[in-house]
């Protein structure tokens, strides 16, 4: 009997003591931090997330995931409500991504700010923090984007696609034929391209002597020119001269010689009357002789 009572003394101690440490550590593991609330919605897969994941605020732990739902307002939404500790500077600015706690694959809430200085955002239910794409967004699109692109592929790929670019080929293979003949005809043109430069100084020498000789044969011409220039204008002014001497002295010469003339007629007469009648020269020129039919022919 004995050994029973302290049998059962023992298990009564160990079960107080038990029941005494379970109320210290629940005591000890009350959290005592003040939260305010704070909504997300979204319309991606929030897979891996749980209710009481943590929320990281630039990497600190500000807080818990409170409460997961589907936004009745926006159908096909989901709605998720964090408790984060009073304090935390959530602004505006303020946007929330899935991130995932090391190898174990269980998702929490990342925030972060687009840019600092934003305003700051009041708790409550309808303070919505909007959800940005994470990296494993990024790698579904990706994925996804990947498996189109091999799609778009196997498009290419097929029979129709894969005759046309056997066409192709060949046509490319023709062209690069055809290219090196053309190759090989301009190596050649291009060894000829010496003898064609020389002839085409030697004709450029020519070119310049040719250029030079009608150069000397302008000047002479040029000086031709001046000196005929010059003949020209003395042809001018003799011209003017001989048409001076034509207006104005040959009508003088032509009276001088019709005055001389009517002179000459008159010393003429003068002599043959001397010559005839010397005494006119005392008595006067007798009276002349009457003609026939004049009064005192005959007499």
């Amino acid at each position: 009997m004995e050994n029973r009572a302290h049998a059962l003394a023992a298990g009564l101690f160990v079960l107080l003591l038990g029941i005494a440490l379970a109320a210290v550590a629940a005591w000890l593991g009350q959290d005592k931090t003040k939260t305010v609330p704070y909504t997300v919605s979204t319309a991606r897969a929030v897979t891996g997330l749980k209710v009481e994941a943590p929320v990281l605020y630039r990497g600190l732990e500000v807080g818990r995931v409170a409460a997961m739902g589907f936004d009745p307002a926006a159908p096909g939404h989901i709605l998720i409500t964090l408790a984060i500790a009073e304090g935390t500077p959530v602004s505006d600015e303020t946007f929330a991504q899935l991130g995932f706690q090391g190898v174990t694959g269980l998702a929490l809430v990342q925030l972060n700010d687009a840019r600092p200085g934003g305003k700051a955002l009041a708790p409550g239910p309808g303070a919505r923090i909007p959800l940005r794409p994470s990296l494993l967004d990024s790698g579904e699109d990706l994925v996804a984007s990947f498996g189109e692109a091999a799609a778009r592929v196997n498009n290419l790929l097929g029979e129709e696609n894969q005759a046309q670019v056997k066409r192709a080929l060949a046509g490319l293979e023709a062209a690069t034929a055809k290219i090196a003949r053309l190759s090989e005809q301009v190596e050649a043109g291009t060894r000829r391209l010496p003898s064609l430069i020389a002839d085409a100084q030697a004709a450029t020498r020519r070119a310049e002597r040719t250029m030079a000789e009608i150069g000397a044969l302008a000047a002479k011409l040029e000086a031709a020119s001046t000196a005929a220039d010059r003949v020209g204008a003395a042809a001018d002014d003799a011209g003017a001269s001989l048409r001076a001497v034509r207006d104005e002295s040959v009508p003088r010469m032509n009276a001088l010689l019709d005055q001389l003339s009517r002179e000459t007629r008159a010393l003429d007469r003068l002599i043959t009357t001397l010559n005839d009648h010397p005494q006119s020269v005392v008595f006067g020129t007798p009276p002349r002789v009457p003609g026939p039919g004049e009064p005192g022919f005959g007499k």
